[in-house]
């Protein structure tokens, strides 16, 4: 993992969203991307993420695929995907992804489908490979 990057006063800072209805999960997301230097914008439902997404540029964006409903994460991943096409989009699965999970993370455009059981810091790391300079590889779904 990168340490934090030192950022100068008039550039803004680097912003991710986490959308999660548990606590716990949000909060170690949250921790381990401010440790890679980003400010996380935690919401743990879709009208929060909705303003959120009207109100802040993000780089990463990680949403659960149950919000409310089952599957309801996925077009909230879609519209992250058209409003910051360059953002990093990732969906967290509470089980194993199976073929309509994958199906679903191609159509709506996200990038990684990671187990919700996952630990923070290996999600985080394994999105910063991705997201850092020099490391914008495919845009290919794939699950962790």
């Amino acid at each position: 993992m990168n340490p934090k990057r030192s950022h100068s006063s008039d550039s803004p800072p680097r912003m991710a969203l986490v959308v999660h209805p548990d606590m716990g999960v949000v909060s170690g997301l949250q921790s381990a991307l401010s440790n890679c230097g980003f400010t996380a914008i935690v919401t743990r439902d879709l009208p929060t993420a909705l303003l959120a997404i009207t109100q802040h540029y993000f780089e990463i964006a990680l949403v659960s695929a149950h919000l409310h409903e089952t599957g309801d994460g996925w077009p909230l991943a879609g519209v992250l995907h058209l409003v910051f096409p360059r953002a990093f989009v990732g969906v967290l699965a509470a089980h194993e992804p199976d073929i309509l999970t994958l199906q679903s993370a191609i159509n709506y455009g996200v990038r990684e489908v990671y187990q919700q059981s996952s630990p923070a810091q290996e999600v985080v790391a394994s999105i910063m490979a991705q997201v850092e300079p020099g490391n914008r590889g495919s845009q290919n779904s794939s699950v962790q």
